[in-house]
């Protein structure tokens, strides 16, 4: 089973082409299936029962607690995994297809108010007793916060931001979204100022000259104090560590992207454009943050219904 599993994932990775981030929730997905077929006694693909496969996903539900979103992308990679290992001759059934998709709703995105926004971008700031040749990694993590709100970043496309990426001049990044699709989105002057300070007074402390000669930070913008691209595990600690610092309960790094997107369409901004910042293929996925905030749409009946 885990020479299968690792076959597989050669497979996205070579002849697919996916990103890491997605062949690793991937793997991940499927290594949680297979630790529970393990304890069942199931050590082969072609062991595997539509009722072994069952039983996991009602694990997932009524033990682990998985909402239906989670439970969809799990089932997801069981159905691509033994379609995969049908199509390569390596089982003869596909117990995978009796398995149906839990009915999928739309859960309102967690959205910080433009107040909590700012208490979380400012809260970066440098310590009472900053210790001596240690890099200010606050100007950093205040310059990622600033270009996640500004930008509408996911955590996973703030460590592949490259450096050239940045274009100063017309103050746009260019961003590497799922699927490989690039788009342009505008910094904003707060983000361009966090950013040049940062470029200024922390990266060139990150990369000493031996770390250059072994070009560790290979060319991306934000890095680690190791002097190595910062990976979205990083960034999620990063997002937590500041908000509890600003007093903002669960708060995560969607929350910024999610916060992003429901400000923009509460100022006027038309949702189409909304979606191409987003980086969003369908604009059916756009339209939940029309229904987040509500304040534009009370207004206007107020304003023009004649009993407002």
């Amino acid at each position: 089973m885990q020479r299968a599993r690792r076959g597989f994932i050669n497979y996205l990775r070579i002849e697919c082409g996916l990103l890491p981030a997605t062949i690793e929730a991937y793997a991940r997905d499927l290594e949680h299936l297979m630790i529970e077929l393990n304890e069942q006694g199931i050590s082969a693909p072609t062991a595997t029962t539509p009722e072994a496969l069952i039983g996991h996903v009602r694990t997932m539900s009524s033990e682990r607690g998985y909402n239906a979103s989670t439970i969809s992308r799990h089932l997801a990679t069981i159905k691509v995994f033994f379609r995969w290992m049908l199509a390569t001759g390596q089982i003869d059934d596909n117990p995978a297809d009796y398995l149906d998709q839990p009915t999928k709703w739309k859960r309102l995105p967690g959205v910080l108010t433009p107040s909590q926004v700012r208490k979380l971008l400012e809260a970066p700031q440098a310590p009472e007793k900053p210790t001596k040749g240690m890099p200010p990694l606050w100007m950093r993590d205040r310059a990622i916060l600033e270009l996640m709100y500004a930008s509408g970043l996911r955590a996973s496309e703030v460590g592949q931001i490259g450096l050239i990426d940045i274009m100063e001049k017309i103050g746009v990044v260019r961003v590497l979204g799922k699927g490989d699709k690039q788009r342009l989105v505008p910094m904003g002057k707060p983000a361009q100022r966090a950013l040049e300070r940062y470029l200024k007074e922390c990266r060139p402390m990150l990369i000493t000259a031996e770390r250059a000669a072994e070009r560790r930070d290979k060319g991306k913008l934000f890095l680690s104090r190791t002097g190595k691209p910062i990976e979205r595990v990083r960034v999620w600690q990063i997002v937590k560590h500041w908000a509890k610092r600003a007093g903002l309960p669960k708060t995560y790094p969607h929350m910024l992207r999610h916060s992003f997107a429901t400000h923009l369409l509460a100022g006027g901004a038309d949702l189409r454009i909304v979606q191409e910042l987003l980086g969003h293929s369908d604009i059916t996925t756009t339209q939940i943050y029309t229904h987040v905030d509500r304040s534009s749409l009370h207004k206007t009946v107020r304003t023009l219904h004649p009993r407002g």
